[in-house]
C-alpha cells in the first residue's frame, strides 16, 4: 500500500533509497516542516522533491531526528535555499555542531560525508512542538544513536521512528564507539515505542507500516541475536559501513576502497575489539567476499560495484 494511503493528507512521506533517510514533509496551508534531509550527495534531489511538493508555500522548519550523515546531509543545501529556515536538532551534539567537530559527530570514524550546517534550537525530550497542522511529542530514543529522538503524534497515533524501528529491524548499533550500554538502550527504546501504542510508523528507511507488533518482535529477535554474539554484530556493522559507502560511490577501484577502509578508524576499532587474532587485510577481504556472495556487491577487473 502506498505511503499516502497510510497517513493523513497533510503528511507527505518521500521514501528514499537506503543511502538517504526518508523525508517527512508536514504541511500546513501556508508552509511546512521537514523531518530529516537525506544524504549530502542527494541534496539537489531532496531540494527538488521539497520544492515540487510545496509549490508557493515556504519551508519553515527543518527537524533532524539524529545527526547521522544520511539524515542531515541535506541540511546545508536546504538552509542555502531557504535562508529563513529554522533548524532543530537533538541536544546531545549541539556543541559539536556549533564547533563543527566531524570526529565527535562520527563522520570521521565512520568515513562518511556531511556538509557543515547551522542550527537554531534543540529538540528537548519531553517537549511538544507544532509541525505542520499537528502537535508532535519529542521522545528520547537512544541506541542506534545515543542522542536520537522520535516524534509521536497522539491523535492519529503516528510515530516518526527514525532508525529506532524499521519494519524489518533497526539501525546498526555502534557500541564500540557509543559504549556497551547501546544494546540496553535499543531494548529500552523498543519498550518505549510499544508503550506509545502507535498505529502507524514512518521509519527512517523503508516503507510506512501498520504491523507494529510484528516489527517489534522482529527487532527484539535481532537484538537478542546481536547480544548473544557480539562478533556477529561487529561483522554486520562493518559490512553496513562498507555497503553504505558503496551506495554513495556506486563503483570504485578496489585498491581505493581498501584505502578508504584503512583510513576509516571504526574498522580498526572493530578489528581490535573482536578480531585482533586475524590479519586485518584478510578480515576485510572476507567481509568484501560476503557482500559479493549475498549479491550486495560485485568485483570485476579490480573494481568494486554496488549491486
Amino acid at each position: 500500500m502506498p505511503a499516502h494511503a497510510l497517513v493523513p493528507d497533510d503528511v507527505r512521506v518521500f521514501e528514499r533509497g537506503w543511502l538517504s533517510s526518508n523525508n517527512i514533509l508536514l504541511c500546513s496551508d501556508t508552509g511546512a516542516a521537514l523531518v530529516d534531509s537525506g544524504y549530502v550527495s542527494h541534496a539537489p534531489q531532496t531540494l527538488a522533491l521539497i520544492a515540487s511538493a510545496l509549490g508557493t508555500r515556504s519551508l519553515d522548519v527543518l527537524v533532524n531526528t539524529h545527526l547521522h550523515s544520511d539524515h542531515c546531509g541535506g541540511n546545508a543545501g536546504l538552509q542555502g535555499h531557504y535562508p529563513a529556515l529554522r533548524t532543530l536538532i537533538p541536544p546531545g551534539h549541539a556543541e559539536q555542531v556549533r564547533q563543527w567537530d566531524a570526529e565527535a559527530l562520527s563522520y570521521g570514524p565512520t568515513g562518511q560525508s556531511c556538509s557543515p550546517f547551522r542550527f537554531d534550537g534543540v529538540l528537548a525530550p519531553g517537549s511538544s512542538l507544532r509541525l505542520g497542522l499537528r502537535d508532535w511529542q519529542v521522545h528520547a530514543a537512544p541506541g542506534h544513536d545515543p542522542h536520537s529522538v522520535i516524534l509521536f503524534e497522539p491523535e492519529h497515533r503516528m510515530l516518526i521512528s527514525a532508525d529506532a524501528l524499521w519494519e524489518n529491524g533497526f539501525g546498526v548499533v555502534f557500541p564500540e564507539i557509543e559504549g556497551e550500554d547501546a544494546f540496553d538502550e535499543v531494548a529500552a527504546t523498543l519498550d518505549l515505542i510499544e508503550s506509545l501504542q502507535p498505529r502507524t510508523v514512518i521509519p527512517g528507511h523503508g516503507s510506512v507500516f501498520h504491523q507494529v507488533d510484528t516489527a517489534l518482535d522482529v527487532a527484539r529477535q535481532r537484538l537478542r541475536q546481536f547480544i548473544a554474539d557480539p562478533r556477529r554484530h561487529a561483522r554486520h556493522a562493518a559490512k553496513v559501513l562498507m555497503k553504505f559507502k558503496l551506495l554513495e560511490l556506486q563503483q570504485v577501484a578496489l585498491d581505493d576502497f581498501q584505502r578508504w577502509i584503512g583510513q576509516t578508524s571504526y574498522f580498526s576499532i572493530l578489528h581490535r575489539a573482536h578480531f585482533k587474532t586475524q590479519d586485518f587485510r584478510l578480515w576485510i577481504e572476507e567481509l568484501l567476499q560476503e557482500l559479493v556472495r549475498v549479491g550486495a556487491a560485485r568485483i570485476d577487473n579490480q573494481t568494486l560495484f554496488n549491486q
